[in-house]
């Protein structure tokens, strides 16, 4: 699986929203823009992706911008990535999506790519914007589940 630009910079973003307001604060695109040194356009396309996926939510007018829609430690990564990215599948193939193949009954990979899904879902998952803010050690998270 490889998380593109998009995924990357939606983590970032949220993080930089978390970071520099309180949680009632609203944040300019500008202002993100800026620091993290993003196109207006492609970031106003990936916080389009992040209020439809409810991570973000906007208000207009002078004191307005984005914030998180829930506490930065009720918004994990997987939800930034399956928001940025369209999902977090590692192949694909229509039989780890659900989806019926033709192939299913003769194929010897399907376990191993479930596997893999699960995997890297419950790692995602278990990783929160607040954990990552506080600099909490990943290795901590990954023994706990």
């Amino acid at each position: 699986m490889m998380i593109s630009t998009k995924g990357r910079y939606a983590l970032r973003i949220l993080l930089d929203i978390a970071a520099s307001a309180a949680e009632t604060e609203y944040i300019s695109l500008g202002d993100v823009a800026l620091r993290q040194e993003i196109s207006m356009k492609y970031l106003e396309a990936i916080v389009a992706s992040l209020a439809r996926a409810e991570l973000v939510e906007s208000k207009r007018g002078k004191a307005g911008g984005y914030r998180l829609a829930r506490p930065a430690d009720a918004i994990s990564v997987a939800d930034v990535v399956k928001a940025a990215e369209g999902g977090i599948s590692p192949v694909a193939c229509p039989e780890c999506d659900g989806v019926s193949c033709s192939r299913a009954g003769n194929c010897l990979t399907v376990d191993l790519w479930k596997h893999l899904d699960n995997m890297i879902e419950h790692c995602l998952s278990a990783v929160s914007l607040a954990d990552l803010l506080s600099g909490r050690n990943l290795s901590e998270i990954f023994r706990e589940i």
